[in-house]
C-alpha cells in the first residue's frame, strides 16, 4: 500500500543524526509521500540537521528549543504564515544529565530531576499546544518511550520516570485532543544503538540481554519503528489513541 502519508505534512522534532529513530521515522514518511518539516536545537545541530534535510527532501528546517515557549510559539507563527496545515507531529526528545544515570536513582540530584522532566516530558505538552492549531482537519502526534517506563532498567534511572510520566501524559492529551479529531500515542522501541542510548552505562549489555531473551531472539531495527510511526500517522491508525505500542521484538512480554 505505497503513499500512506501523500498528502500529509509532518513535523519531526529531535533528529540529531542519521542513527536517530526520528531520521528513520522522517525516512518511513517521506517514502510514504509526507511532506516534512525538522527542527533543530541551537547552532550546533543546524548543519546536520540541514544536511539530512535535504537528503530527506525535505520541505524546511527550522530552529527550536522545546526549552522555551517563545520558540514554539515562533514555530506555529511561522508555520501558520507560510500556510502550513499539520496532519502529524513526531516528539522524539529526551535528556537527562549523564552523571544522573550513571549513579542510583536514589542520589537523583534535584535539579537533575526537573531537568528530565522539563525536557523529556513536559516538552510534548508544550509541542502538543502549540501544534494543535494547525492541525485543523485533526491528526497524530506520537512521541517515543521505553520500557524503562515500567521496569527498572539498570542505570537507566531518571530517565526511566520520565518516560513513566511521558506515558501518561499520552493518555492525558489523547483526551484532551481527541474531541478535535487529535490522536495521541507512544511507540516503546527496544533498545537501539543511537546517540542518547550511549549515555546509559553498560548499554551494550542491554542489547545482548534483549537479543538472547526477546521471542524474535533479535534486537529491535530502527525501520521498524519508523514502519510503526507510518501507521499511527497514517488512516489506517484513525481508531488508535491513548496507546503505547511496543516494537521491541516481543521483549517486553518476557519476565525473566
Amino acid at each position: 500500500m505505497p503513499g500512506l502519508l501523500e498528502g500529509k505534512t509532518a513535523l519531526i522534532l529531535g533528529i540529531a543524526n542519521k542513527w536517530s529513530l526520528a531520521y528513520a521515522i522522517a525516512d518511513a514518511f517521506r517514502r510514504e509521500g509526507a511532506r516534512l518539516v525538522l527542527t533543530h536545537q541551537g547552532t550546533r545541530q543546524r548543519e546536520t540537521v540541514e544536511e539530512l534535510g535535504r537528503e530527506l527532501g525535505a520541505a524546511m528546517v527550522r530552529n527550536c528549543d522545546v526549552s522555551l515557549d517563545e520558540d514554539l510559539e515562533r514555530l506555529r507563527e511561522e508555520l501558520h504564515r507560510e500556510g502550513i496545515r499539520l496532519d502529524s507531529v513526531v516528539h522524539s526528545i529526551a535528556f537527562a544529565n549523564r552523571e544522573d544515570l550513571g549513579r542510583p536513582f536514589a542520589e537523583t540530584s534535584r535539579s537533575g530531576f526537573l531537568v528530565a522532566q522539563d525536557i523529556s516530558v513536559y516538552s510534548l505538552v508544550a509541542v502538543a499546544r502549540a501544534a494543535a492549531p494547525l492541525m485543523s482537519e485533526g491528526g497524530s502526534i506520537t512521541t517515543l518511550t521505553y520500557l524503562g517506563a515500567n521496569r527498572v532498567i539498570p542505570n537507566y534511572n531518571v530517565m526511566g520516570v520520565a518516560k513513566a510520566a511521558l506515558e501518561a501524559a499520552v493518555r492525558y492529551l489523547a483526551s484532551d485532543l481527541g474531541p478535535r479529531g487529535i490522536r495521541v500515542n507512544a511507540i516503546s522501541a527496544g533498545p537501539v544503538k543511537t546517540a542518547s542510548a550511549r549515555a546509559v552505562k553498560d548499554f551494550t549489555s542491554i542489547l545482548d540481554f534483549v537479543a538472547q531473551r526477546a521471542p524474535l531472539r533479535r534486537n529491535t531495527e530502527p525501520a521498524e519503528v519508523g514502519d510503526t510511526a507510518v501507521f499511527l500517522a497514517s488512516d489506517l491508525g484513525r481508531g488508535v489513541t491513548a496507546n503505547v505500542l511496543y516494537v521491541d521484538a516481543g521483549f517486553q512480554a518476557m519476565g525473566l
